[in-house]
């Protein structure tokens, strides 16, 4: 008999429900993958004969992944400092946001995880945590972890651990917004070297896709926080914003400045921005607003100025959304033994979301796939896997 994982409380608020209802007891759950029906079973799952299998991880470590569920299980790691849109609510608070990523990788990547909600805020004591539980698991997936904490402690795990580590906030966002990009501009027939393009947001997100943007050739990028423009004119940028001003080289600014004559509008911080800004965008512009649940700029006004609309909600067409990211990027980096995921991983990633959309059927309210369409993860992870060999960080 298996025991309720709680008692029935009658006077439970939250009953009847249904989004509760569907988070009663929590969303995921371990299960076996082999039978133990007897005896025979037990002594080879279990003493004396798991002791043969862990002698000869002894011996040869490189047999972990074979012998264990090491190859394919993620690490999804927070404190609770930047969750979703509610920021910095702690580890318990987060727990449901975690359970739904691990339900998320193992539904659309065949992935497993394990959701990990730390007590600490420290960034030294949050690196070293990780790396003393990282031989359990084959990646770390870093997820609502408040900037510019989130950076170092990107940083500093990717130096000490030779498996991927990946925060998704950052990357997995960028390589969605990039592929939408590609299939923007293709309607648009604008370049993307040529393009001009404002984002709303330094946070993990903002510069995360002012990075890939840049790598994937953008030239003309300016970077608002609440203060203004980005530029080396400013004398209160951390380290990772004035690193991101002295690459993009643009003189300071009010965001309203920015939007004009701007190709792509990129938002990724919340707020609004006024309609007359919108306004001064260049013909045939888009508009990434993506903030949720209250996109930064509505679509009914996006409308009124833009080509394409895109956004973080599913109730838009042009639903900017990381799961058709990152549970194809680890089912690649897993599929080679990937050390770490590199640039080029992730602009094939995006290079391969853009490409399921054939010419065809491309129209200004269907520039990137649905979550659910089935060829995502397979042809995310297909790019990823051929990517690390290309970059050299796969293994056998």
């Amino acid at each position: 008999m298996v025991a309720e994982p709680f008692p029935s409380d009658s006077a439970d608020a939250y009953a009847g429900d249904p989004v509760f209802e569907l988070h009663r007891g929590g969303k995921i759950e371990v299960t076996s993958s082999v039978k133990v029906a007897d005896a025979d079973d037990l002594s080879k799952a279990y003493t004396p004969g798991v002791a043969r299998v862990c002698t000869a991880i002894a011996e040869d470590p490189t047999l972990v992944r074979r012998y264990t569920w090491k190859s394919n299980v993620v690490a999804v790691v927070t404190d609770g400092t930047a969750v979703l849109g509610l920021g910095d609510i702690g580890p318990d608070a987060s727990l449901p946001v975690m359970e739904g990523k691990a339900l998320l990788f193992k539904e659309f990547g065949g992935v497993d995880s394990v959701p990990i909600a730390l007590d600490c805020t420290d960034v030294d004591e949050f690196v070293e945590t990780v790396v003393r539980m990282a031989p359990s698991f084959g990646g770390i997936n870093l997820e609502d972890i408040s900037a510019p904490r989130c950076f170092e402690i990107e940083r500093r795990l990717k130096e000490r651990l030779d498996i991927p580590v990946f925060h998704d906030d950052q990357h997995g966002t960028a390589v969605v917004v990039l592929a939408a990009l590609r299939n923007a501009l293709r309607l648009t027939g604008k370049s993307i070297s040529d393009i001009r393009v404002v984002i709303s947001g330094a946070g993990a997100a903002g510069v995360a896709c002012a990075r890939i943007l840049l790598q994937a050739g953008v030239s003309d990028l300016a970077v608002v926080d609440s203060k203004g423009v980005l530029s080396q004119d400013r004398a209160d940028l951390n380290p990772v914003k004035l690193s991101l001003a002295k690459d993009t080289g643009v003189p300071s600014g009010r965001l309203v400045d920015a939007l004009d004559g701007a190709d792509v509008f990129l938002g990724v911080s919340g707020g609004t921005v006024p309609e007359e800004a919108i306004a001064r965008m260049a013909p045939g512009a888009m508009i990434f607003a993506l903030a949720n649940p209250n996109p930064e700029v509505h679509p009914g006004i996006a409308h009124r100025y833009a080509a394409v609309v895109a956004t973080g909600r599913s109730d838009f067409p042009n639903q900017i959304n990381n799961v058709l990211a990152f549970p194809g990027i680890f089912r690649g980096a897993f599929d080679v033994n990937a050390s770490r995921i590199t640039e080029g991983m992730k602009l094939a990633a995006a290079e391969a979301l853009a490409n399921l959309i054939s010419p065809e059927d491309l129209t200004a309210d269907y520039i990137i796939p649905s979550p659910f369409d089935p060829r995502v993860a397979p042809a995310v992870a297909k790019a990823v896997a051929a990517a690390a060999h290309t970059d050299g960080v796969s293994r056998p």
